[in-house]
């Protein structure tokens, strides 16, 4: 990632009241890529400044992550001043976008269909919610996990004889910020046709149905609910992971041919033409008695030797790796995965490659209202207004977090 350069982005302005990980993983790619967002927090500041695991200089590990290439003003929209604040703000602002709860814009007086389209025509507004706003669900708070419990996902994640497992990433939060990236660009190239802004929402909830395939297409066509199966695949053999001498190993054998390289890679070509294993349904039928074989042939081998052989042959595989490891490896290095700045910054950079305008590292993650007078003074306030905002605790100054 560069330090230098415009960026696809450049010149759009984003105003983002997101907090915590979906809607800022949102702000944060298009702000990689140019984009000038103005990371609007309230007087206690964006939540995850007080998440962990791990804290330094003043920053959670959480915040950081999130939150880089924004500036931060500190504005209290509870108070009629900071309202008129920040609508003078959006004067100009291509996109606004927040997560909170639905309906809360509204009981600010910042409705979006009454107050804000009517003053702002072009601006695309786009939110990220939990269940939508209607609905039986909707208005109700969403939350990563809870996606997943209500999306099917936890129900055949885990192991047959075990409790359903959430995934423990934040994958619904994060598709549904890429989403939110996506129909924001959708919104900018409509309104470049039409001239007018609109309305755009993402619910957490409907994102994580889009992780179900292939299972929702299954239930769809026979109404067959997945089970629990561990790391197994439901309709391809082998699929699992396998013990090596120093942790694991990921085989993924998806067709006839792939096993047939796996069977010559382990000395044993006479398994491919076996009837219990020559096709998928006999692979399928037969896994207890085929992963037993790959076990032993796979005790003694170092797992990424072992992963990078099978790659390298055309068996899908991989090593089972911490993440440390993953962080470290030589060619998340070569590709520039890991991004790094002043101060000991370093971040998992964006992992969108574009040949002229690539994504840049312009600002580091922001303190808490680093940037109020900067901002406001784009926003047409003279020095005077801003010290009777900051009098009158419009805005805020000061770390929230106590550190």
């Amino acid at each position: 990632m560069s330090a230098e350069g415009a960026g696809a982005l450049s010149g759009l302005k984003i105003v983002d009241l997101g907090t915590v990980v979906a809607a800022p993983s949102c702000s944060q790619l298009l702000a990689d890529h140019g984009a000038d967002v103005i990371k609007v927090e309230p007087p206690h500041g964006d939540d995850s400044r007080r998440m962990g695991p791990s804290y330094k200089d003043g920053f959670s590990a959480h915040f950081t992550g999130m939150n880089r290439n924004k500036r931060s003003l500190a504005l209290d929209l509870t108070k009629a001043d900071g309202r008129a604040a920040f609508l003078r703000l959006l004067d100009g602002a291509d996109v606004l976008m927040e997560n909170l709860k639905p309906g809360s814009l509204a009981k600010l007086g910042l409705d979006y269909a009454e107050v804000l389209k009517p003053r702002f025509p072009r601006l695309v507004y786009c939110h990220i919610t939990g269940f939508g706003a209607e609905g039986e669900l909707g208005g109700l708070p969403g939350y990563d996990p809870i996606g997943q419990a209500f999306s099917g996902i936890m129900s055949w994640n885990g192991h047959a004889d075990g409790d359903p497992v959430r995934i423990s990433a934040n994958l619904v939060d994060m598709l549904s910020g890429a989403y939110l990236a996506t129909a924001i660009l959708m919104g900018l190239r409509e309104r470049d046709l039409s001239g007018e802004g609109q309305e755009i929402e993402v619910a957490l909830l409907d994102a994580a149905l889009n992780l179900t395939h292939p299972f929702a297409a299954d239930w769809f066509f026979n109404g067959a609910v997945p089970q629990r199966i561990g790391n197994r695949h439901p309709s391809a053999a082998p699929y699992n992971v396998f013990p090596t001498s120093d942790g694991h190993v990921l085989i993924c054998a998806v067709n006839d041919s792939q096993f047939r390289k796996l069977c010559d890679a382990i000395g044993r070509p006479e398994f491919a033409d076996d009837p219990r294993f020559s096709d998928l349904a006999g692979r399928a039928a037969h896994q207890d008695e085929l992963e037993q074989v790959l076990r032993e042939a796979f005790a003694t081998e170092n797992k990424r030797d072992l992963a990078l052989r099978m790659l390298r042959l055309g068996v899908p595989a991989g090593p089972v790796l911490d993440l440390g490891e993953a962080l470290s490896q030589r060619h998340v290095r070569e590709r520039g995965a890991i991004l790094e700045g002043d101060g000991g910054y370093r971040g998992v950079a964006s992992p969108i490659r574009m040949s002229r305008t690539p994504a840049t590292l312009r600002r580091l993650p922001p303190r808490f209202g680093a940037h109020n007078r900067e901002v406001l003074r784009e926003a047409g306030f003279g020095e005077d207004e801003i010290d009777a905002l900051i009098d009158g605790r419009v805005l805020i100054e000061g770390d929230p977090t106590g550190r």
